[in-house]
């Protein structure tokens, strides 16, 4: 069984019929009236959704939005674990496991220490500002979490390219060379086995 297929069926039978009138609400842009009408539950949402073109095991950033405008984040943490445990990406299309580790204490670190000047470091990272748009409207109000979630975007974009030095280095083209001595303590430490 698709591993993704079995994760929107689960999401389905978590929905209430209350829950599925407010997604359909949301996707009036996306489908037409009559489509919409004749759901009658959040699989068949989802089947629209991916014939669409809206929803793959590829592409999720719409269903995300869907389920946080909904305030569903109990689902919205499931979709990002699995996004994170690789379901989502081609599998040799990613960093070895080393590099993983590294890419996500580098991230943690950079969550911490980099506040507004976040959307800086990310055009150093060739992130469009279409990309940074969609990630701001799916997390309104959380500053954290809007540089949290572009840096995975753009760890999936690179996939199996992306690397911290790249992270690092464009830290220091932002003269945010405190942060990236910071990443570099943490990775070093990683290395020395007292992480």
């Amino acid at each position: 069984m698709d591993p993704f297929l079995a994760l929107l069926n689960s999401f389905s039978s978590n929905l209430s019929e209350g829950e599925l009138g407010s997604l359909k609400f949301l996707c009036r842009g996306e489908i037409g009236k009559k489509k919409l009408e004749s759901v009658q539950s959040a699989r068949e949402l989802f089947s629209i959704l991916m014939e669409q073109g809206q929803l793959s095991r590829h592409k999720v950033t719409f269903l995300e939005s869907l389920l946080t405008s909904i305030k569903r984040e109990d689902l919205v943490l499931r979709l990002k674990q699995f996004v994170e445990e690789g379901e989502v990406n081609a599998p040799d299309n990613e960093p070895d496991a080393h590099e993983k580790r590294r890419l996500k204490a580098a991230i943690k670190v950079i969550s911490d220490n980099v506040g507004r000047e976040w959307k800086q470091l990310m055009r150093e990272l060739d992130f469009t500002d279409v990309q940074m748009e969609r990630v701001m409207a799916a997390n309104p109000q959380n500053l954290r979490e809007q540089l949290v979630q572009s840096l995975r975007e753009w760890q999936k974009c690179k996939g199996k390219d992306a690397k911290v030095t790249d992270l690092i280095q464009a830290l220091r083209g932002c003269k945010m060379n405190l942060v990236a001595d910071r990443v570099e303590q943490e990775l070093q430490l990683m290395n020395t086995g007292t992480r």
